[in-house]
């Protein structure tokens, strides 16, 4: 599953063999966010985005495209890391992932 939003070219791909969601601007990688699969669940473990490049919505992108890929996948989520926490706090929309 690959999503280009509106804007620069922004990139987020799930690379299922590495556990994680990479997000791309342009041709570099300038966020992760990596995760774990238990008892049938993902697991969201951490949320990296480059620091050149923070405060531009990119962790937010990232976060959305992997709670929307855990949703089709008809699975739930256990956010452990605080900034997929933090994203939900303002999202409620998406509580109903969350374990």
């Amino acid at each position: 599953m690959t999503h280009q939003p509106e804007g620069p070219a922004r990139i987020v791909e799930h690379d299922a063999a590495g556990h994680r969601y990479v997000l791309r601007v342009g041709q570099d990688e300038a966020g992760t966010l990596t995760y774990a699969l238990r008892d049938g669940a993902v697991v969201l473990e951490h949320t990296v985005v480059d620091p050149s490049r923070r405060e531009k919505g990119l962790g937010s992108q990232l976060v959305r495209f992997a709670l929307d890929d855990v949703r089709a996948s008809g699975r739930r989520v256990v956010p452990q890391c605080p900034f997929v926490r933090a994203y939900l706090d303002r999202h409620p929309v998406d509580a109903d992932l969350a374990m």
